[in-house]
C-alpha cells in the first residue's frame, strides 16, 4: 500500500477511477526500457562493428571510389535521414489505425518479433571482413531494420498522449519513462565496451608496447607506421573476428531480454484519448503538421542540436579505444553523464513549474554550451585536463537529461495545441517528429564520429593513430558539441506554450466536447 501511494505521488496520479494508474505507467516505461536495449546496440555499436570488426576502417579498404570509413559514415547518415523522414508517414499510418486495442498499442505487439529478427541480422557473424558484398548486405539489412523499428517507435511515443491529457501527469510519466529508457541504454553502453575490451585484450598492443618493440628493433619514427602494420596485422585480424562474434552474441542476448518487455507494455497499457472519427490522409496530416508551428520550432531545435552529445555515440567510443587505449573507458564516459541525468530528473518538474518548460530547455542548453567550450579549450593531453573533462561530462548530464525528458512533454503539449487550434489531435504525426529528432541526432552522432575517425587517419586494422590524429579527433568531437548546444537554444526563444496556456487550451477543448 505504501509503495502504491509512493507511485501515485511519483506520477501525480489519483487512486481509483478511470485515469492513468501507476501499474500502467510502469508498464509503459518497461517497454521503453527494453526498446532501448535494441536501439542502443544498433545506434552505438553497428558503426564500430563495421569499422573495427569487419575492418572497413582499415587502410586501403574501399567501397567503390571512397574509403571504407567514409562509406560507413555515409551509410549511417543516409539511412538515418531516410528513416527520419519516414516518421511522418508512419505517424499518419498510426493516426489512421483503428483496432480494438486502440491506434498506438497494437504496434508494440505486432513489431516485437520483426525488430528482434532484424537486429540480430545486422550482426550476423557470416559477414566477411573487408568484403564489399558484406557491406552491401548490411546496408540493406540496416535500412530494413530502420523501417521496422520506426513502425514501433512512432506509436510508442504517441501512446503517452493517448494515456492521459493532463500535462503534469504526462510530464511525470515521460520523466520516469525517459529515466528507464536511459537506464536501458546505459546498461548496454556501460557493459558492452567492458566486455569487448576484455575479450580482445590479448590481441592488442598499447603505445608503450609498440614503443618498446620499436626500440628493441631500432625502428625510427619515420618508419613507425609500416613497422606497426607488419607486427600487428595478424593479431588485429584475430581481434576483428573475436569482435564480430562478441557483438553477435550481445545482440542475441539483448533481443531475447527486450521482446517480453514489448509484450508487457502492450498488455498493461490503455488508450483513453483516441479519436474515433474518419482517419486522416497523409496529405491532411502533413498540412496539420505545418499548422503546428510550436511543434516545428521543437523540430528545428532538435535538428540543430543533433551534435550536442556526439561524445556519447561512436565518436566517444573511438576516442576511448584509440586515444585512451581502453574501450572500457567509454563505459566511464557514459557513466559520468549519469549523475547529471539523475539531477535533471529531479530538476525538470521544479524548473518547469518555476521557469516553464521553454525556459528550462533554453537555460540548460546555454549552460551546456559554456561547459563544452571550457572542455574544448582545456584539452585532454594531461591527467589534470582529463579530470576537468570528467567534471564537464558530469555537468553535461544535466542538459542531456533535461532534453531527454522535457521535449517529450513539450511535444505532448503541442498535441493539445493542435487539437485546440484545429479540432484534431494528430498524436501520430506529432510524435513522429520526436522520433525524427532522435534519429537525426543518432545520424549526426554516427556521421561525425566516423568522419572524425577518418580525419584522424586511424587504421582500424593496426590501431595506429598519430598525435595530430588524436588532436583532430578531440577537436571535432567537442567543438561540434559546443556549436550544437548553443544553436539548439535559438528556435525555442520563439516557442509560446506555457503550462498556464496548456491548461487553458485543455479546458477549452473539454468545454467544446461537452
Amino acid at each position: 500500500m505504501k509503495l502504491n501511494n509512493l507511485l501515485h505521488k511519483l506520477y501525480g496520479t489519483t487512486p481509483g477511477g478511470d485515469g492513468l494508474q501507476p501499474k500502467e505507467a510502469l508498464a509503459y516505461g518497461i517497454a521503453g526500457f527494453g526498446q532501448n536495449f535494441v536501439c542502443t546496440i544498433i545506434g552505438s555499436y553497428l558503426t564500430i562493428f563495421l569499422t573495427d570488426a569487419l575492418l572497413f576502417g582499415a587502410d586501403g579498404v574501399t567501397i567503390g571510389k571512397i574509403t571504407g570509413a567514409m562509406a560507413v559514415a555515409y551509410l549511417m547518415l543516409g539511412t538515418r535521414i531516410f528513416d527520419a523522414f519516414n516518421d511522418p508517414i508512419m505517424g499518419s499510418i498510426v493516426d489512421r489505425t483503428r483496432t480494438k486495442w486502440g491506434k498506438c498499442r497494437p504496434y508494440l505487439k505486432w513489431m516485437a518479433i520483426p525488430i528482434a529478427v532484424m537486429t540480430i541480422a545486422c550482426f550476423l557473424p557470416v559477414f566477411r571482413a573487408k568484403a564489399t558484398w558484406s557491406f552491401i548486405v548490411i546496408a540493406i539489412v540496416y535500412v530494413l531494420w530502420s523501417v521496422v523499428y520506426t513502425v514501433a517507435d512512432v506509436p510508442y511515443w504517441g501512446l503517452s498522449t493517448c494515456m492521459t491529457n493532463d500535462t503534469v501527469v504526462r510530464g511525470n510519466l515521460l520523466t520516469v519513462t525517459r529515466l528507464l529508457c536511459t537506464l536501458g541504454a546505459g546498461i548496454v553502453t556501460v557493459f558492452l565496451p567492458i566486455i569487448t575490451d576484455n575479450v580482445t585484450a590479448k590481441y592488442k598492443y598499447t603505445d608503450a608496447d609498440i614503443a618498446r618493440i620499436m626500440a628493441d628493433k631500432g625502428v625510427d619514427a619515420e618508419n613507425a607506421k609500416n613497422f606497426i602494420g607488419t607486427v600487428i596485422k595478424g593479431m588485429e585480424e584475430t581481434n576483428a573476428d573475436t569482435l564480430k562474434w562478441t557483438y553477435f552474441i550481445a545482440a542475441v542476448v539483448l533481443v531475447v531480454a527486450a521482446v517480453p518487455m514489448f509484450f508487457y507494455g502492450f498488455k498493461h497499457t490503455k488508450e483513453r484519448f483516441t479519436a474515433n472519427d474518419n482517419p486522416p490522409s497523409l496529405g491532411h496530416n502533413l498540412k496539420l503538421l505545418f499548422r503546428n508551428k510550436e511543434l516545428l520550432l521543437i523540430v528545428l531545435s532538435g535538428i540543430l542540436g543533433g551534435a550536442r552529445m556526439v561524445y556519447t555515440y561512436t565518436g566517444g567510443l573511438y576516442f576511448a579505444k584509440y586515444v585512451l587505449q581502453n574501450e572500457g573507458m567509454y563505459s566511464l564516459i557514459t557513466l559520468l553523464v549519469v549523475p547529471g541525468g539523475l539531477v535533471a530528473s529531479v530538476l525538470v518538474p521544479w524548473m518547469s513549474k518555476k521557469f516553464t518548460k521553454k525556459w528550462a530547455y533554453i537555460m540548460v542548453h546555454l549552460f551546456g554550451g559554456v561547459v563544452m567550450a571550457v572542455m574544448y579549450f582545456v584539452g585532454y593531453d594531461k591527467p589534470w585536463k582529463l579530470i576537468v573533462a570528467a567534471i564537464a561530462l558530469v555537468l553535461l548530464g544535466i542538459p542531456q537529461g533535461v532534453n531527454n525528458i522535457i521535449t517529450y512533454a513539450m511535444i505532448g503539449d503541442t498535441v493539445d495545441y493542435l487539437e485546440w487550434k484545429t479540432g484534431e489531435r494528430g498524436e501520430g504525426i506529432c510524435f513522429a517528429m520526436q522520433t525524427l529528432i532522435n534519429k537525426i541526432g543518432m545520424a549526426v552522432g554516427a556521421f561525425i564520429g566516423v568522419i572524425s575517425f577518418s580525419a584522424a587517419q586511424i587504421n582500424a586494422e593496426t590501431g595506429f593513430i598519430s598525435q595530430a590524429g588524436k588532436d583532430t579527433l578531440w577537436n571535432m568531437l567537442v567543438l561540434s558539441g559546443v556549436i550544437s548546444m548553443f544553436a539548439c537554444a535559438v528556435p525555442m526563444f520563439f516557442y509560446t506554450i506555457t503550462e498556464k496556456r496548456q491548461a487553458q487550451m485543455v479546458a477549452e477543448i473539454e468545454a467544446r466536447k461537452e
